[in-house]
């Protein structure tokens, strides 16, 4: 096996792990949950033969959840029609505007996480132009994580404007008519988004 096909191999034992043990953790159904627990099996003695470990080892440390504990990563879009209206959905959860995005998947980098997040929530395809500006949110401020926000300007290149199960509308605002932000960081973020697309509609 060449170093590239070991890490890529590496990498689905990691992806397989981590789909495995959120499936233990929402898991209500006997059967489910030991399938899961198979998979985490499969992957303990699949890695400990590519790092000749012992599986149990492995899994004990699975168990442990090696490394350093970080927040959670996001990537969200910003997307502008002609007038300059920003794209953003209607949450289903607590009725308020945000920009299409999400937690990043394993594997997968912001970028590619805003272009996931805007398909499946607003059916357009996109693609990033530049890097508006990373934002933080502290722990205990809208959630139990912290996280870390890419923001991305966006074109679209595809797609019918569309809801997703996730939300309850979608549309192009006025920056300054929008009822109500997700939350602040929403707004900072769209804030910028705005300036940065003005200042390209000018060059």
């Amino acid at each position: 096996m060449t170093d590239d096909s070991a890490d890529e191999f590496l990498a689905l034992l990691d992806e397989l792990r981590i789909m495995a043990k959120v499936g233990l953790r929402y898991a209500d159904d006997p059967y489910d949950t030991e399938r899961y627990e198979r998979i985490l099996e499969l992957v303990s003695e699949w890695y400990g033969r590519s790092v000749d470990m012992p599986t149990r080892e492995v899994r004990d440390r699975f168990a442990d959840e090696l490394g350093y504990v970080t927040p959670k990563v996001s990537g969200d879009a910003a997307i502008f029609d002609d007038d300059g209206r920003i794209l953003l959905q209607l949450r289903a959860d607590d009725e308020t505007w945000c920009l299409p995005g999400g937690y990043t998947e394993p594997n997968e980098s912001p970028r590619e996480t805003a272009v996931r997040e805007t398909r499946e929530e607003t059916g357009l395809t996109v693609e990033p132009v530049d890097l508006i500006g990373i934002y933080t949110r502290a722990p205990g401020e809208y959630g139990p994580h912290g996280l870390v926000v890419h923001v991305y300007l966006c074109a679209v290149n595809g797609g019918d404007l569309e809801v997703s199960h996730e939300g309850r509308d979608v549309r192009y605002w006025p920056i300054d008519e929008v009822p109500v932000w997700h939350n602040h960081h929403h707004a900072q973020c769209a804030g910028d988004a705005r300036e940065l697309w003005d200042e390209m509609a000018n060059r």
